[in-house]
């Protein structure tokens, strides 16, 4: 068999370089990993360190050339980012947002559109170049806004909402926008000198038609597979099949939009609304996250590498004066629409300089429309080093933006107070969190909805979770003893956590990640006896309920009151022998709580009555 040289896996051992050196470094330094891995592609790529190979052939060996493989990695993981996105909505959050998505969102798309298209005709541009021009430039960058918001606890609230929802917008507009460019061309290009070709744009309309009828499909078998797909992974019980089953669905989804005329992202986007419906969602969303990490930073790696440096040398004030122009007018025209919107100055502000710039679709549209011939090559290289540019200043304009709207005075609207689309139901502080859905963890919730405290359910048992969803019960699949689940289900803010398993070892296993995510958390755990209950107290829990200390105290008292023993001397006995386990249980509890009292075994009756029958 032959071997591979070490070129093979070059670019790969440059990326995984760049991952674990760069974004790091930028992080402790306190600025984005995503300028981290933007500033490693440039250095990195042909028009970085590669320049200088034919002079120092051994710096062949630090530069990243296969471009088309990176590309295709980074479409990938700005579809896993639009599928973890969809994961945190739901159909219905979907619904509650529809005015800033078609409101909001659709009117930026076409409004900066226009304005950017008529600047590019006064520049002297032809209406096919100024079209395709404004069109992709009005388009902002999902990959680089969500993580840069995320980074700085932006997402929650008016910001982050409405960020989302035009930024949604606009990856709903791609497919159209694409098929906009088509109908152009059709107008202006083929038959410029006889007329427009209306057949051309009879044909490029119909390709509407299987691009609505492939969204149909995408929803309707993603509704009938999705559920049995996780299912069958959850009972097999493995990890990496989780990862396998998630891996399946972004690119199997992302592969049927793009056939059906869509984008990649978009399909993986509702692949991710799909899921979120299900009770796999919080599981799904810990085991690929840090998948989602990594792929994303080869997107900016990828975009890193397509700044041409020697083109913004040959002509910088050109390049950069472009950069500028693009994304304050983008930004006021934002803002101002944000304002008209019914959001405050602050939001407006904030959501304005983070659109501003351009998007990575930019470069899907303006290659379209350069093979279309609707832009001059020269026109198009210059819009993709501009947008490029902008996309660097992200991250930057974020924090900018930030700093700016807290010098304005405080002027909150509904929009500007409204939880973000990342604040489900689970994470809800008045809930309680309930370990375990089994004959115990029912009666838990049974009576907990009884008194009207809410709470969410999880468990690690397919079937049981499956049946309580059938009840429309709050439920939902996962391992509790992963801290990262906890987070997911909103332990930061949960108002009590109740471990229900009948195994001891799992137990102790979710008791010990709750303590561990939330020193303050009200913990209460179900005990096999008393020596368990000790231990359980001397891990940190609030309360410890030994089932069989109970349970025997129970048969004893009724045993002896059924002999004939009076009911004074019974309840007195059953009343110090609980006194003594909760002595017991004092001594195992940690310092910092030993001056509460362990409630695991209660008596029957405050003062029990005196002797005699």
């Amino acid at each position: 068999m032959p071997g591979h040289g070490g070129e093979d896996y070059k670019d790969l051992l440059l990326f995984l370089a760049a991952a674990g050196v760069v974004a790091p470094l930028f992080s402790r330094l306190k600025l984005s990993p995503v300028l981290g891995f933007l500033a490693a592609g440039v250095l990195l790529g042909p028009h970085g360190l590669g320049r200088f190979a034919d002079q120092a052939p051994w710096l062949a060996w630090l530069t990243i050339t296969d471009r088309e493989q990176v590309a295709v990695l980074s479409e990938l993981g700005v579809a896993f980012l639009l599928f973890m996105i969809g994961l945190e909505l739901s159909w219905e959050r979907l619904k509650a947002m529809r005015r800033l998505v078609f409101g909001l969102g659709l009117s930026q798309v076409v409004l900066c559109s226009l304005v950017l298209a008529g600047g590019f005709l006064l520049a002297g541009q032809s209406l096919g170049a100024a079209a395709v021009a404004g069109l992709a430039l009005a388009l902002s960058s999902t990959a680089v806004v969500m993580p840069t918001l995320a980074q700085g606890g932006r997402l929650k609230g008016g910001v982050g909402r409405a960020t989302f929802a035009v930024l949604l917008a606009q990856d709903l507009a791609v497919a159209p926008i694409l098929v906009t460019v088509a109908v152009i061309a059709a107008v202006v290009g083929a038959g410029a000198a006889a007329g427009p070709d209306t057949g051309a744009v009879g044909t490029a309309l119909l390709s509407l038609v299987p691009t609505v009828i492939g969204l149909g499909l995408l929803v309707v078998l993603g509704r009938l597979v999705m559920r049995p797909l996780f299912r069958l992974v959850a009972r097999a019980d493995g990890p990496e099949l989780f990862v396998a089953a998630a891996l399946l669905v972004v690119v199997g989804a992302g592969t049927a939009a793009q056939a059906a005329g869509l984008s990649m992202s978009l399909g993986a986007l509702i692949a991710g609304l799909l899921l979120a419906e299900t009770e796999y969602r919080r599981a799904v969303e810990m085991h690929i996250e840090p998948f989602k990490g990594l792929l994303l930073g080869v997107f900016f790696v990828g975009v890193g590498i397509g700044l041409d440096l020697e083109a913004v040398a040959a002509d910088p004030a050109t390049v950069f004066g472009l950069a500028v122009l693009l994304t304050l007018t983008k930004a006021v025209l934002i803002a101002g629409l944000a304002r008209a919107w019914g959001l405050g100055w602050r939001a407006a502000l904030e959501i304005g300089l983070v659109l501003g710039p351009a998007g990575e679709f930019a470069f899907v549209i303006l290659n379209t429309g350069l093979v279309e011939g609707l832009a001059t090559p020269a026109f198009t290289q210059a819009l993709m080093v501009s947008a490029t540019l902008s996309l660097f200043s992200i991250p930057l304009l974020a924090s900018a933006g930030q700093r700016l709207a807290r010098r304005l005075p405080q002027r909150p609207t509904e929009d500007e107070t409204a939880p973000g689309p990342e604040a489900e139901a689970e994470g809800d502080p008045a809930r309680t969190l309930i370990v375990g859905f089994g004959r115990v963890g029912r009666l838990v919730a049974e009576l907990l909805t009884e008194h009207g405290q809410p709470w969410l359910a999880v468990d690690a048992d397919p079937r049981a979770v499956t049946a309580a969803r059938r009840e429309g019960l709050p439920v939902v699949y996962g391992d509790a003893a992963r801290p990262e689940l906890l987070r997911r289900l909103g332990v930061d803010t949960a108002r009590a956590l109740v471990v229900t398993m009948d195994s001891p070892g799992k137990i102790d296993e979710a008791a010990a990640a709750a303590r561990a995510a939330r020193r303050d958390l009200i913990l209460i755990a179900r005990a096999r006896d008393d020596r368990h209950a000790v231990r359980l107290y001397a891990m940190g829990v609030t309360d410890a309920v030994p089932e069989t200390t109970e349970a025997s105290l129970q048969l004893a008292e009724n045993t002896l009151v059924d002999l004939g023993v009076p009911m004074g001397l019974v309840l007195a006995s059953i009343h110090d022998r609980r006194d003594r386990y909760r002595q017991l249980f004092q001594a195992a509890a940690p310092e910092a709580r030993g001056d509460r009292p362990a409630r695991a075994l209660r008596s029957t009756r405050r003062n029990p009555p005196p002797a005699g029958r």
